[in-house]
């Protein structure tokens, strides 16, 4: 077993899904094994400065990144740190928090790949990159529900973001080892519930051999759970389709043939059983909670490759 915390990156522009991963994933490890730190922490300026100055909070130079790589790094030999505290509903910092990680670390945000030496303190690492059209919704819903916003102006502050985000977020998606793609299907709403997934799968770590248990090939383009070959960015990877209208027999069979190449995941390894009740957990869109299997997929995926870092052999 690895000595050290674990950590694993979760990157993705604002509202693309980040807090919604990492809760299932969590709730997996154990809350006990887990310290979870929010990037975006290390903001240069409060909102008012920001406007003041005319820079968005996804500008590199709107953070501290030398700070983040330092604490990033005093993590993952197990240091403690006094890590900032943006505060997203006043826009200015609270008092900084000590942070002693446990076995795991989950550090996620908005330019967590954004320098090399913050790429190498983390284990795995994951890029979100839903639909720009499903993640304006997923912001509208989070910011006006939650941080007092009218649509409007989440829509405004999304247009002045937008070259940013091209600039600086998305071309952070190369450095990842999973990208993860949830999207809504042709038949179906947006709703969460329903959407499905594409994961693409980059040789950079070794992933389990989905081929002895998952359709493969164009004859199986039916199958609500699929693998196939594909080229990203200009290289070949490896992509699993799980549709949001899976059954519960076939996500089982998927989920069981993952967690039996590591003995930690048996006990914890049921997606339908009481114990794992986050695994896969959405709100929907009148405030219901819907369980969405390629969500637990993708975050039991995760685990796997967490665990799988901290016992390599």
């Amino acid at each position: 077993m690895s000595d050290r915390p674990i950590i694993l990156g979760i990157v993705g522009d604002s509202a693309a899904g980040k807090t919604t991963l990492t809760k299932g994933i969590v709730q997996f490890l154990g809350p006990e094994n887990v310290t979870v730190i929010c990037t975006d922490d290390y903001h240069r300026y409060d909102r008012k400065q920001r406007t003041e100055l005319g820079i968005t909070a996804l500008h590199p130079d709107c953070n501290y990144l030398d700070i983040m790589q330092q604490h990033l790094s005093q993590l993952r030999t197990g240091q403690p740190i006094l890590k900032p505290i943006y505060n997203h509903t006043t826009g200015t910092f609270d008092p900084p928090e000590y942070i002693k990680p446990n076995k795991y670390v989950i550090a996620e945000g908005l330019l967590g790949y954004s320098t090399r030496g913050v790429r190498n303190a983390y284990d795995v690492k994951v890029y979100l990159a839903p639909p720009e059209e499903l993640r304006t919704q997923w912001k509208i819903k989070r910011d006006t529900q939650k941080r007092g916003y009218t649509e409007e102006q989440v829509r405004a502050e999304m247009v002045k973001r937008e070259p940013d985000s091209d600039a600086y977020i998305r071309p952070q998606r190369q450095w990842a080892d999973l990208v993860v793609s949830f999207y809504p299907s042709d038949t179906s709403s947006t709703n969460n519930g329903h959407l499905n997934v594409r994961l693409i799968l980059r040789p950079n770590i070794p992933h389990p051999d989905l081929t002895q248990v998952v359709s493969t090939g164009a004859a199986d383009t039916d199958s609500a759970i699929r693998l196939g070959l594909d080229r990203d960015m200009g290289k070949p990877v490896d992509v699993l389709e799980v549709d949001g209208h899976a059954t519960s027999d076939q996500v089982t069979r998927l989920e069981r043939f993952i967690c039996d190449e590591i003995p930690n995941l048996l006990a914890a390894c049921d997606l339908n059983s009481n114990s794992n009740l986050e695994l896969g957990t959405v709100i929907g869109t009148t405030g219901e909670t819907l369980k969405s299997y390629p969500l637990a997929i993708t975050q039991l995926l995760i685990a796997y490759h967490m665990l799988k870092a901290s016992n390599p052999h």
